[in-house]
């Protein structure tokens, strides 16, 4: 089966307006006025969906919806969310957590029907979905679990993260298609064979990655005397001016790199900046000679983020069979955005989408978290993709291996 990148395109700026349609509701029901910051489709390993959700309690409804398009979707506010938005539709002290939770129920209904209506309508065809099943549970356990006895271990998953004007709510909205529905329907749309990526080789890719990238965390662990875990590893794809959007507004410490070959593009090491500090005194001989981030820190990082690179780097050229060189890290320390937006601006220019590759490792010996975050260049990265032999998979972790 294969996608092209129009279809994903499409699909993505469905399920984005879908969700500013769901917003709507919200913010017509409640007078809040919000924003839907960011909409993305990704390739992720089933046990990796709603790791960004950490360990919350979450409120909101489910929807199984089948026919043109099968699978579920989930509306998920926070706790804090269910209070205000309960408050805007029963003002004053008189809403307990029967109203609390009925209120969610109704929003989420109308939420998602509008959601789950918009597919049909484009799609010219009919989906229909269950009456709202309330849910409230920690972090990723709002999700869906995995069906029984798939032989799938990737999903497909669109995700919106929605922010509020001067309102502390938080919600995500997530479409769960069934793996075949979703394939099926991309594959109808795709207009181009030389656009078309086979999913099993994004598959092998994000496998290639994940491997790398525990290789990277096992590489960083030896240095550092603790052990560290590739945490989630994903393929997104999103419109070039959203991926600025994928890091935040928090202040990072890194090194950016820009490789060339196939695929050419930006690979970014990016370390929050308590956890560059933290990391950075964990490789240092010697104490450090002030307070905060000092030189020695940042020399650390940039010594941390080249051995990182290369071998991130050399093991896709060594998967893919391709030469991948790479300039010399350059060392970042600003706001997330102001990172990145430089970065899509300069691949901007020869492309509307973007395929985003995302690694995070941590420990919970050294409190610290990192993120690896590839932008190559789209038409490339199909490209390579094109070239890659499947059965290189099960050579992949051997060869990263080598590199590291």
């Amino acid at each position: 089966m294969k996608v092209d990148v129009q279809s994903l395109g499409t699909f993505n700026e469905l399920a984005h307006e879908g969700a500013q349609e769901a917003t709507g509701s919200l913010a017509q029901m409640t007078g809040m006025e919000a924003e839907v910051e960011v909409t993305k489709i990704s390739l992720v390993d089933r046990t990796d969906v709603g790791e960004e959700l950490g360990s919350d309690q979450f409120v909101g409804v489910s929807f199984d919806f089948e026919g043109a398009l099968a699978g579920e979707t989930v509306l998920a506010f926070d706790e804090p969310s269910k209070a205000t938005i309960t408050e805007a539709l029963v003002p004053g002290d008189g809403a307990d957590e029967a109203m609390a939770q009925s209120s969610v129920e109704e929003i989420g209904n109308i939420m998602m029907s509008g959601f789950i209506d918009g597919w049909a309508d484009y799609l010219g065809a009919t989906i229909d979905h269950s009456p709202p099943t309330y849910i409230e549970r920690e972090g990723a356990d709002v999700l869906p679990a995995a069906p029984a006895g798939s032989e799938r271990d990737h999903i497909f998953v669109f995700r919106s993260q929605v922010e509020w004007v001067d309102e502390t709510i938080c919600f995500y909205i997530y479409m769960l298609p069934e793996y075949d529905s979703l394939t099926g329907l991309l594959g109808e749309h795709a207009d181009a064979e030389s656009d078309a990526i086979p999913i099993e080789k994004l598959e092998t890719f994000n496998r290639m990655t994940r491997s790398g990238t525990q290789t990277a965390a096992d590489n960083l662990g030896m240095m550092a005397g603790v052990d560290v875990e590739a945490e989630v590893t994903r393929i997104s794809f999103a419109p070039i001016e959203d991926v600025p959007k994928q890091v935040g507004t928090e202040t990072y410490v890194g090194t950016v790199v820009e490789f060339t070959g196939l695929p050419s593009g930006f690979l970014l090491v990016l370390f929050d900046e308590p956890s560059a500090i933290n990391v950075a005194e964990a490789l240092m001989p010697v104490d450090p000679d002030g307070e905060g981030l000092t030189d020695q820190h940042t020399a650390a990082i940039e010594e941390l983020g080249n051995i990182m690179t290369s071998g991130f780097v050399d093991g896709w050229a060594n998967v893919l069979q391709q030469s991948v060189e790479h300039t010399p890290p350059r060392l970042v320390h600003d706001m997330g955005r102001a990172i990145i937006d430089p970065l899509a601006a300069q691949l901007g220019q020869h492309q509307r989408h973007a395929f985003i590759i995302d690694s995070r490792m941590q420990t919970e010996s050294l409190a610290f978290e990192s993120e690896i975050l590839a932008l190559p260049n789209e038409a490339e990265l199909r490209q390579a993709l094109q070239e890659l032999q499947v059965d290189r998979a099960d050579q992949t972790e051997a060869d990263v291996e080598q590199i590291f």
